[in-house]
């Protein structure tokens, strides 16, 4: 076992953390909202993309299936 307490172990792993927070580049405002709206962009993007997909491999299906 080491010497050091549990609790004292907590600590320092809590000062560690703060300190490389700190040591850490927060985007402002404009670059939180130009990232949030390249996501949203993205993501309806591939939605779209994986809806149509869909839709054509349920209508082969479809045909498969009727033959």
């Amino acid at each position: 076992m080491s010497s050091v307490s549990i609790m004292g172990r907590i600590r320092q792993f809590l000062q560690d953390t703060r300190s490389e927070l700190h040591k850490c580049t927060w985007p402002n405002k404009n670059e939180l909202l130009e990232s949030t709206l390249l996501v949203l962009v993205a993501m309806t993007i591939l939605s779209s993309f994986v809806a149509v997909v869909d839709l054509i491999i349920t209508f082969l299906i479809g045909l498969v299936t009727t033959i």
